[in-house]
């Protein structure tokens, strides 16, 4: 492998691509179900949210990465993937760099989107770019503190969904809301998952997340409820469309939930989170076939 392929990839590890999904299913979400509703797609629009979501995911990940190694976080008992910074594939400096221009990126996006969408779009977009530097910067960060769970389910579904059907219908209503509620419960059970397997670590770091306040037979609990939760709250929604397609998820929420009952721990829990990832993109696609039919 050549320097460059071998620097190109590790680029693309940092970027974390695993966790694309979580950030793409609840904008594809949304315009699934505007197009639903309408019967009209914008796009240019489209196109322009989701290289929007993309681009504060990545920036997201990049500045966690940094700060997570310069805080002390990410130390070589780390439970989870590689890490650039911590790795010294990069210097933190670079990756923090690498954030600001994912982030700028997305900047200029939102203003092709704030164009159409007008101030609920500024509102939101804005937001957006805030909680992502916030999520792990600043004297409170989100991510060290017992809030980031909220934090996911604000961003990855009610405004995720509701912004996104706002940018294609130019209204707003309870149906995208609560689609966005659905989808933003189990990429909150992502970090559920992340936190419960970092909690050893976490604690060592002074990071007090959710999970150590709660402890890890009540996190069980939680993430079971954060998976199940999605099906009767999509199927109560008014989407419109035969939601029954749906109940297949039912399955695969409580496999997923006894994998961790049953005492997953460790580095098995790299393929739970990533599992518990790609449920939200099952819900994701269960509900556009829903709508399809």
């Amino acid at each position: 492998m050549s320097a460059t392929h071998s620097t190109l990839v590790r680029w693309i590890l940092a970027a974390r691509p695993k966790t694309l999904p979580m950030a793409l299913a609840p904008v594809i979400a949304g315009i699934a179900l505007a197009v639903a509703q309408t019967g009209r797609l914008a796009p240019f629009t489209a196109l322009c949210t989701l290289l929007a979501a993309m681009a504060i995911q990545i920036g997201t990940n990049l500045h966690n990465d940094a700060v997570d190694f310069e805080r002390g976080t990410d130390g070589p008992d780390r439970l989870g993937p590689a890490r650039a910074s911590a790795e010294g594939w990069f210097s933190a400096r670079q990756v923090r760099l690498a954030a600001h221009l994912a982030f700028a990126l997305a900047f200029v996006l939102g203003i092709a989107l704030l164009w159409r969408g007008g101030w609920p779009i500024l509102v939101i977009g804005l937001a957006s770019l805030v909680a992502g530097y916030a999520y792990t910067s600043g004297p409170r960060p989100i991510a060290y503190g017992p809030f980031g769970e909220l934090y996911v389910l604000l961003f990855f579904g009610l405004a995720a969904v509701g912004g996104t059907y706002y940018l294609q219908t130019l209204s707003f209503g309870w149906t995208p809301l609560l689609v966005g509620l659905a989808l933003g419960l189990p990429a909150a059970a992502v970090l559920v998952i992340n936190n419960y397997r970092d909690l050893d670590s976490d604690r060592r770091a002074g990071r007090r997340t959710l999970c150590h306040y709660l402890g890890r037979p009540r996190a069980r609990l939680l993430y079971t409820l954060l998976l199940v939760l999605p099906v009767p709250i999509l199927l109560l929604a008014g989407i419109p469309a035969n939601p029954w397609p749906l109940l297949a998820a039912l399955p695969l929420a409580l496999a997923l939930a006894a994998n961790l009952l049953r005492g997953a721990e460790g580095r098995a829990l790299n393929q739970q989170l990533a599992r518990t990832a790609l449920y939200q993109s099952a819900l994701t696609l269960l509900l556009v076939v829903a709508l399809a039919l």
